[in-house]
């Protein structure tokens, strides 16, 4: 198992495939985008599908989600999922994508033994959507958001962060266009995982604010908490279900009291929080020839230095050196 020591156990893996994307989202990186890895530097297909193995068969790991930077840029994606379906005992695996190549893609992932996708949109309206992209690609991820649905692919999460004065007056449009369409929107507050570390509270959408926002339209029923469990999003029912909505406040209500994550960077490093300072090599060992044991142990032992809380609303927090795109989300 993978334990801390304050009693959390991490069953829930996440992979970043790349730190590389296909956006510019302004809440994440600079226009021109970023240093990327070397090809040396990222983990091959094989080395992928051994780390998530070992925490499948050794390390009590249950649910895998792969992510970026943008994992649909990883050419041997379909390949990594169908190694890790035949593990057993089988794990959840799922994708966070920003929904640019899922039409061409959704298919083959869901035939692959991927179950569910997370879909990156902010807004409805393509001209925002060039606002916060810097690219113009919205159709595109509309397209993607239809194929993951036809290829089974569901429930369909729809991810969106909310800019003040730019999107947040389409909360409540996008709810809508959510409950149409049979997809479940989770709303995140907007975190300090930019590259330029710009990111400013004071003008951060808060979970607060997004209920207000919902709650202008729609009758809001909290789910009972029970149901939560180690699940970072408070969930609603909407004007009395079935239809849901879910507020990831990891700023202003952080979860890290039921945290059950550990994530493995593109290029090998295990980070035991989202906003860890320090990481675990596990890389070098693995190509130094470390067998399984070694690799667990170094596994455990990064887990078990977790910290309580990730600590934002700490003074002497400092945000991560690595953004969100190279850390995996």
């Amino acid at each position: 198992m993978l334990l801390d020591t304050f009693g959390r156990q991490a069953v829930d893996l996440r992979v970043s495939l790349t730190d590389r994307c296909n956006l510019r989202c302004t809440y994440c990186m600079p226009e021109e985008g970023l240093q990327w890895l070397a090809k040396p530097e990222l983990l091959t297909d094989e080395e992928i599908v051994r780390l998530v193995s070992l925490a499948v068969r050794e390390l009590g790991v249950r649910e895998v989600r792969f992510t970026g930077g943008e994992p649909l840029l990883r050419p041997g994606l379909v390949g990594i999922v169908e190694a890790c379906a035949r593990l057993e005992p089988r794990p959840e695996l799922s994708l966070t994508t920003n929904g640019i190549g899922l039409a061409r893609t959704a298919a083959a992932l869901r035939a692959a033994g991927l179950d569910r996708v997370n879909v990156s949109l902010d807004t409805l309206d393509p001209d925002v959507f060039h606002t916060l992209t810097r690219r113009r690609r919205h159709q595109d991820v509309l397209d993607g958001l239809a194929a993951a649905e036809a290829a089974g692919l569901a429930p369909v999460k729809l991810n969106a962060v909310l800019m003040r004065g730019v999107n947040d007056h389409e909360a409540a449009d996008l709810l809508a266009w959510c409950l149409e369409h049979g997809y479940e929107l989770r709303f995140i507050e907007q975190m300090p995982l930019d590259a330029q570390h710009g990111w400013d509270r004071s003008s951060m959408v808060t979970a607060g604010e997004i209920l207000d926002l919902l709650r202008a339209r729609f009758a809001l029923t909290p789910e009972p908490s029970a149901s939560r469990g180690a699940a970072p999003a408070e969930r609603w029912l909407v004007d009395g279900g079935p239809g849901r909505v879910g507020v990831i406040a990891s700023v202003t209500r952080p979860f890290c009291r039921a945290c059950d994550r550990t994530r493995l960077t593109a290029d090998g490093q295990v980070r035991n929080c989202l906003f860890a300072t320090g990481e675990t090599d596990l890389r070098t060992a693995l190509r130094s020839g470390a067998d399984d044991a070694e690799l667990a142990a170094l596994w455990r032992a990064a887990m078990w230095g977790k910290k309580a809380g990730a600590g934002i609303d700490d003074p002497e927090f400092h945000q991560p050196d690595r953004p969100m795109s190279a850390i995996g989300g």
